[in-house]
Protein backbone atom coordinates (compact mmCIF):
# COMPACT_ATOMS: atom_id res chain seq x y z
CA UNK A 1 0.00 0.00 0.00
CA UNK A 2 1.39 3.57 -0.70
CA UNK A 3 1.60 5.97 1.86
CA UNK A 4 1.53 9.54 1.20
CA UNK A 5 2.77 12.91 2.99
CA UNK A 6 2.18 16.36 1.90
CA UNK A 7 3.79 19.35 2.51
CA UNK A 8 3.82 22.60 1.64
CA UNK A 9 1.24 24.29 2.91
CA UNK A 10 1.01 27.64 5.03
CA UNK A 11 -0.38 30.87 5.27
CA UNK A 12 -0.02 33.57 1.61
CA UNK A 13 -1.36 36.91 1.00
CA UNK A 14 -3.25 36.83 -1.78
CA UNK A 15 -1.78 37.14 -5.53
CA UNK A 16 1.24 34.80 -3.55
CA UNK A 17 2.30 31.60 -4.79
CA UNK A 18 2.68 28.40 -2.84
CA UNK A 19 4.31 24.72 -4.08
CA UNK A 20 2.92 21.69 -2.36
CA UNK A 21 4.61 18.33 -2.71
CA UNK A 22 3.51 14.93 -2.16
CA UNK A 23 6.16 12.30 -1.51
CA UNK A 24 5.03 8.81 -1.86
CA UNK A 25 6.67 5.73 -0.34
CA UNK A 26 5.89 2.29 -2.20
CA UNK A 27 6.91 0.77 -5.34
CA UNK A 28 4.07 1.70 -7.37
CA UNK A 29 3.96 5.04 -7.15
CA UNK A 30 5.63 5.53 -10.65
CA UNK A 31 2.70 3.35 -12.40
CA UNK A 32 0.31 5.65 -10.82
CA UNK A 33 -2.23 8.29 -11.78
CA UNK A 34 -1.90 10.97 -8.80
CA UNK A 35 -4.23 13.95 -7.63
CA UNK A 36 -4.35 16.48 -5.43
CA UNK A 37 -8.12 17.84 -4.03
CA UNK A 38 -8.86 20.28 -1.58
CA UNK A 39 -11.26 20.52 1.00
CA UNK A 40 -12.66 24.23 2.26
CA UNK A 41 -14.59 24.75 5.75
CA UNK A 42 -17.92 23.34 5.41
CA UNK A 43 -17.77 22.07 1.77
CA UNK A 44 -17.25 18.51 0.60
CA UNK A 45 -13.78 17.79 -1.02
CA UNK A 46 -13.03 18.63 -4.42
CA UNK A 47 -10.85 17.44 -6.90
CA UNK A 48 -8.58 20.46 -7.96
CA UNK A 49 -5.43 18.43 -10.48
CA UNK A 50 -4.72 15.00 -11.69
CA UNK A 51 -2.15 13.35 -13.54
CA UNK A 52 -1.56 10.14 -15.12
CA UNK A 53 1.55 7.69 -14.20
CA UNK A 54 4.19 9.70 -16.93
CA UNK A 55 2.61 12.89 -16.82
CA UNK A 56 1.73 13.05 -20.52
CA UNK A 57 -2.20 13.66 -19.12
CA UNK A 58 -3.67 16.12 -16.55
CA UNK A 59 -6.78 17.45 -15.64
CA UNK A 60 -6.90 20.85 -14.09
CA UNK A 61 -10.57 22.21 -12.09
CA UNK A 62 -11.93 25.02 -14.12
CA UNK A 63 -11.71 26.87 -10.72
CA UNK A 64 -7.63 26.56 -11.03
CA UNK A 65 -7.07 26.50 -14.44
CA UNK A 66 -4.43 29.11 -15.89
CA UNK A 67 -3.19 29.63 -11.58
CA UNK A 68 -2.25 26.08 -10.95
CA UNK A 69 0.19 23.02 -12.74
CA UNK A 70 0.43 19.55 -11.59
CA UNK A 71 3.67 17.57 -12.21
CA UNK A 72 5.07 14.53 -10.88
CA UNK A 73 9.03 13.45 -10.87
CA UNK A 74 8.52 9.78 -10.57
CA UNK A 75 12.24 9.18 -9.86
CA UNK A 76 11.84 11.22 -6.36
CA UNK A 77 8.39 9.63 -6.11
CA UNK A 78 6.71 13.25 -5.45
CA UNK A 79 4.20 15.11 -7.28
CA UNK A 80 3.79 18.94 -7.06
CA UNK A 81 0.83 21.51 -7.42
CA UNK A 82 2.69 25.08 -8.20
CA UNK A 83 -0.28 27.37 -6.66
CA UNK A 84 -0.03 30.58 -8.80
CA UNK A 85 -1.86 34.00 -7.85
CA UNK A 86 -3.46 32.62 -4.77
CA UNK A 87 -6.88 33.73 -3.84
CA UNK A 88 -8.76 33.45 -0.66
CA UNK A 89 -11.34 31.16 -2.02
CA UNK A 90 -8.40 28.71 -2.38
CA UNK A 91 -8.12 28.09 1.43
CA UNK A 92 -8.39 24.96 2.33
CA UNK A 93 -6.60 21.03 3.03
CA UNK A 94 -4.95 19.88 0.37
CA UNK A 95 -4.72 16.17 -0.06
CA UNK A 96 -2.72 14.07 -2.20
CA UNK A 97 -4.23 10.84 -3.35
CA UNK A 98 -3.10 8.07 -5.63
CA UNK A 99 -5.24 5.96 -8.15
CA UNK A 100 -4.85 2.01 -8.02
CA UNK A 101 -4.92 2.67 -11.89
CA UNK A 102 -2.19 4.35 -14.38
CA UNK A 103 -4.97 6.45 -16.41
CA UNK A 104 -7.58 8.50 -15.35
CA UNK A 105 -10.74 9.59 -17.11
CA UNK A 106 -11.29 12.81 -16.01
CA UNK A 107 -10.47 14.67 -12.63
CA UNK A 108 -14.08 14.70 -11.53
CA UNK A 109 -14.61 10.66 -11.52
CA UNK A 110 -10.83 9.74 -10.09
CA UNK A 111 -10.89 7.23 -8.13
CA UNK A 112 -8.17 7.35 -5.03
CA UNK A 113 -7.10 4.29 -3.40
CA UNK A 114 -5.47 5.96 -0.64
CA UNK A 115 -4.91 9.58 0.69
CA UNK A 116 -2.69 11.38 2.46
CA UNK A 117 -2.93 13.55 5.77
CA UNK A 118 -3.40 17.09 3.91
CA UNK A 119 -2.00 20.07 4.22
CA UNK A 120 -3.46 23.53 5.05
CA UNK A 121 -3.35 26.20 2.61
CA UNK A 122 -4.79 29.50 4.29
CA UNK A 123 -4.62 32.46 1.62
CA UNK A 124 -5.29 35.99 3.48
CA UNK A 125 -7.32 38.94 1.50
Amino acid sequence: QVQLVESGGGLVQAGGSLRLSCVASGRTFSTAAMGWFRQAPGKDREFVAVINWNGANVDIAESVKGRFTISRDNAKNTVYLQMNSLKAEDTGTYYCGVSQFSYFNRGSNFEVASWGQGTLVTVSS
